[in-house]
């Protein structure tokens, strides 16, 4: 529990300006999602954007890491690497993850976004991605168990008909992009440490619609299903107040 790092006041306004800046930043990708587009350019525009709004590009360097964003198309459930080569069209099924910090605080988030007429697999994948994060929001706060999160996301997306990735996990935040405690997306209700005000958690369903085996590709980043099943992923960062949660990626 002592490595759980508890934010001050000053610490959390920091990071609230950082989620607020991306997630306007993010609305404004909505008109960037069209046939012909390539997703290097996405990931430039988002970049200029948060240099422009003094929001650090924390995933750009991380670990070599190029690029300000990750953008994954259908299969790929994250870690997507942006390319000129990456050329959007009708029916693609697109997340794209970023952090960004503001002054030293980072805020974590992933959206997705419909390219034209989509399969319906995806429509209804992505809704039980997005009821995951709402419903896994509102369990937060003081008390919580942390695998309350974990279980529900879980019982969520099973009851749904799909599958929850094993391989990757949402994380705590704060001066780092990843920081005590890893919340899986699966397990048993009443375990781990309680919530306490002022934790700070990037809470992150990563869903598959069919088997959850994911297959690193060769470039060392990119997550795609072993089967070759469509991938959702959706994050907000949020914190713990003294009577619930604050969501602070959203406007």
């Amino acid at each position: 529990m002592a490595n759980i790092i508890l934010k001050n006041k000053i610490s959390l306004e920091k990071m609230r300006r950082a989620g607020q800046l991306l997630a306007a930043i993010m609305e404004d990708v909505k008109e960037l999602i069209a046939p012909g587009q390539n997703t290097l350019s996405i990931d430039a525009f988002i970049e200029k954007r948060m240099h422009a709004a003094q929001l650090k590009p924390v995933c750009k360097g991380y670990a070599g890491y190029q690029f300000a964003t990750c953008i994954s198309l259908n299969d790929t459930v994250v870690h997507g690497i942006p390319s000129k080569e990456v050329i959007l069209k009708s029916g693609d099924f697109v997340k794209i993850d970023v952090v960004g910090a503001f002054n030293g605080y980072c805020a974590d988030m992933a959206r997705y976004f419909f390219v034209g007429e989509v399969n319906p697999t995806a429509h209804r994948l992505a809704l039980a991605a997005q009821q995951a994060l709402d419903g896994a929001i509102a369990q937060v706060g003081p008390g919580t168990r942390l695998s309350d999160i974990s279980s529900f996301i879980q019982r969520h997306v099973e009851a749904s008909g799909f599958n929850v990735v094993r391989d990757f996990a949402g994380h705590g935040i704060g001066k780092s992009m990843h920081e005590a405690p890893q919340i899986p997306n699966y397990g048993t209700p009443g375990n781990g440490p309680e919530l306490q005000e002022g934790m700070a958690l990037a809470l992150e369903p990563m869903i598959t619609e069919k088997g959850y085996q994911l297959r690193i590709m060769s470039d060392g980043w990119t997550a795609r299903t072993v089967d070759g099943g469509l991938a959702a992923h959706v994050e907000d960062t949020v914190i713990v107040t003294k009577i619930g949660a604050e969501v602070l990626t959203r406007l």
